[in-house]
């Protein structure tokens, strides 16, 4: 797991979430979860998800936001 990468998402994450004026229970809300699992996220205490995003992608030898890209 790439502790950096980690922290980046969940910042970008956080910084997304104030530009649109949402709050961590708006969020969790909207998401099914508690305000404390988005705030752990944000913080990188909780990267469960993010961490096998990092592996999955290094394992088929692509970017990780190549798994995060859509096509039209």
């Amino acid at each position: 797991m790439n502790r950096e990468f980690i922290k980046k998402i969940a910042n970008n994450i956080k910084t997304l979430r104030e530009k649109k004026g949402l709050t961590q229970l708006d969020i969790a809300l909207q998401i099914g979860v508690t305000p404390g699992a988005i705030g752990n996220l944000e913080i990188a205490k909780n990267d469960t998800f993010l961490s096998r995003l990092y592996d999955i992608a290094k394992a088929l030898g692509v970017e990780p936001y190549e798994l995060l890209k859509f096509d039209k």
